[in-house]
């Protein structure tokens, strides 16, 4: 038995937001933020879109690829911070807005590293369960929504998106995860959090006066534990995988920042051309972010069969996972 990945999908909203149209929202420049993050452009959802609404258009996408039918699924699981509801869970409402109506469904919850857990969840429970042949995995976000759009510190970095993964089972005994690495430290949750709007401080006319509600970020403090954390959590995973740094074909960080991203291939040692980079056009869109390279790499042939990918990934919690893929 074995678990692979058959197919890919992606959506980003039609809205363009250009680090022109952020200079005359907040007091930055182009340059600024381009130089200090290797962002151009984000994609932000309209008013009326959710996330399931971009799930929905991400998991067509997939399907299609993979050329089954939803109700061949057996179970629906969305990486999301920013899930349409507290409940009923994302995966829910995407399960009935694409017709899965045979699939188990639930959200998790790791922020930008919530592809590489829901990826690793997915094959754990694949394996254990026998008659789950399918199981569709999306990581998606509407970070606008959450976004304070008058701190110009963390507006520039954020957009919107959604990335579809389906996974089959099958019998010829492969696994397209070879090797994965999870890890967590929760004394380090004030670098990277939203304070509001959990059962700690509940909505309230002050927290919303106080501006509780958008993403709080120490970004010196973040950077650091960012780099650190992906580059031992991505040696632990080659290493479990026995393959070394000439071996992988692309290295897949989540799309942060292009100094972390930069950094984070100099101490691996995968020379910057074997990096893959979508964040000049996307920016941070948190879970959605690894998705949304991996559809753009299979739709554009630059995997081959027996490839090796490196996906790394830190995000709020902290959290942080690293997955060796062969494709």
């Amino acid at each position: 038995m074995g678990i692979k990945i058959i197919a890919t999908g992606r959506y980003v909203p039609e809205r363009v937001l250009t680090n022109a149209d952020l200079e005359k929202m907040v007091e930055t420049s182009d340059e600024w933020i381009r130089t200090r993050t290797g962002i151009e452009t984000r994609h932000i959802a309209d008013a009326s879109q959710a996330t399931s609404d971009m799930c929905r258009e991400a998991a067509k996408n997939a399907l299609e690829m993979a050329g089954i039918a939803p109700s061949e699924l057996g179970a629906i699981v969305v990486a999301t911070i920013t899930p349409d509801h507290s409940f009923p869970n994302t995966a829910c409402l995407l399960q009935e807005e694409i017709g899965a109506k045979n699939a188990f469904c639930f959200d998790l919850s790791a922020a930008c590293s919530g592809l590489i857990y829901s990826l690793v969840t997915a094959q754990a429970l694949m394996k254990m369960t026998p008659n789950l042949k399918y199981v569709l995995v999306l990581g998606a976000e509407k970070l606008s929504s959450i976004v304070d759009w008058d701190d110009r510190n963390t507006c520039v970095l954020f957009g919107d998106g959604a990335a579809a993964v389906i996974l089959e089972k099958t019998d010829d005994g492969n696994d397209s995860i070879k090797a994965y690495n999870l890890g967590a430290d929760g004394a380090c949750k004030d670098i990277l959090f939203m304070p509001a709007g959990g059962s700690r401080m509940p909505a309230s006319l002050e927290s919303v006066q106080n501006r509780k509600h958008f993403i709080n970020m120490t970004g010196k403090e973040v950077f650091k534990f960012a780099v650190n954390a992906m580059v031992s959590s991505s040696q632990q995973a080659m290493t479990d995988a026995g393959v070394a740094p000439d071996d992988i074909k692309f290295l897949v960080p989540h799309q942060a920042n292009y100094r972390i991203l930069k950094a984070v291939a100099q101490r691996l040692d995968i020379p910057e051309e074997r990096v893959y980079m979508n964040l000049n056009r996307y920016g941070n869109t948190s879970a959605a972010s690894i998705g949304l390279c991996l559809d753009e790499m299979v739709r554009n042939n630059l995997l081959q069969k027996g490839d090796k990918v490196l996906l790394t990934a830190f995000g709020g919690g902290l959290t942080w996972g690293s997955i060796v893929l062969e494709w």
